[in-house]
């Protein structure tokens, strides 16, 4: 079956990356808007990167049969130097109508400080205003009470629940979202997260409804393979092939498929790729012989 990892950095990830995420089978991502490791100094920094996300990225993955979407926003860490978020939002809608741009994220709360809130706020209400997906940043501490203050807020704002996407849960967290109708999404991230161990019990448990499977793959210790190797457990382990269906495909496809920007005819189809295709005059293959694709016939 094919893969969707509605969560992964691939900025952050090597081109043997995009070739062993389409030997397992991943056929569609989703890369969320991030902080970059280290403090942005100016707003210049925002542009060139949202560029990125829209531009090179997204050919870069054509490049070996991924469909690369992204989301557009102000991570809630960056969100505490409050001087430069507030410039980012002036040009967040520079980026954030864009072909490819499935949702407002990912967005939310770090620690959880007024300067964290306001820029979510704004962006919520930027979301309502455009009728778009949102993708929430759940806190790495104090999860439970930042999920729970992430749909509250999200929900004064006017956001329908079945367009906020809930990411980072674990098992205290997923009765909270699914109670509100948001979509639960988990991080198979190592040590830090969910293992496929647990997010196997999940499913178990709780069944594929609304719940989604992603890597979060970034600069960090991380596998962007999780979302294959988690389906190929969840199949060792005894979980039926529709959720493991739902959970690694359908369901992210089904949330942020409500943007208008994916084009789920063409992702029922084989990729056909060419190579020869460049970006500003650049290629992924720096003088290697090209993949040339024939044409799947009609």
């Amino acid at each position: 079956m094919q893969y969707f990892d509605p969560h992964i950095h691939m900025s952050s990830r090597t081109t043997d990356d995009y070739q062993n995420m389409a030997a397992a089978g991943i056929r569609a991502v989703i890369e969320p808007a991030f902080w970059m490791g280290q403090p942005r100094t100016n707003v210049g920094s925002f542009i060139d990167y949202f560029a990125s996300l829209v531009g090179w990225e997204r050919f870069r993955a054509s490049q070996f049969g991924i469909a690369h979407y992204c989301t557009i926003g102000i991570n809630s860490k960056e969100a505490n130097n409050e001087g430069l978020a507030r410039e980012a939002l002036d040009i967040l809608p520079n980026f954030a109508l864009k072909e490819g741009v499935v949702a407002i994220g990912e967005i939310g709360y770090d620690e959880i400080t007024p300067a964290e809130e306001y820029i979510y706020q704004r962006q919520l209400e930027f979301a309502v205003e455009h009728d778009m997906v949102v993708m929430v940043h759940s806190p790495h501490r104090d999860k439970k009470n930042g999920i729970i203050r992430s749909i509250d807020v999200a929900r004064e704002i006017g956001v329908p629940m079945e367009k906020l996407v809930i990411d980072h849960n674990n098992e205290e967290t997923v009765d909270d979202v699914l109670n509100s109708g948001a979509w639960a999404a988990f991080t198979i991230y190592p040590n830090t997260k969910m293992g496929s161990e647990r997010m196997v019990e999940v499913v178990r448990k709780y069944g594929p409804e609304r719940i989604i499977v992603d890597s979060s793959a970034d600069w960090g210790v991380s596998d962007p393979l999780s979302v294959p190797k988690t389906a190929n457990l969840m199949r060792e382990r005894g979980i039926e092939e529709k959720a493991i269906e739902l959970t690694c495909w359908q369901n992210a496809l089904d949330a942020y498929a409500q943007s208008g920007q994916i084009d789920i005819d063409e992702l029922s189809r084989p990729a056909v790729i060419d190579q020869r295709q460049s970006y500003n005059d650049n290629t992924v293959l720096r003088g290697q012989q090209p993949r040339v694709d024939e044409p799947v016939p009609n």
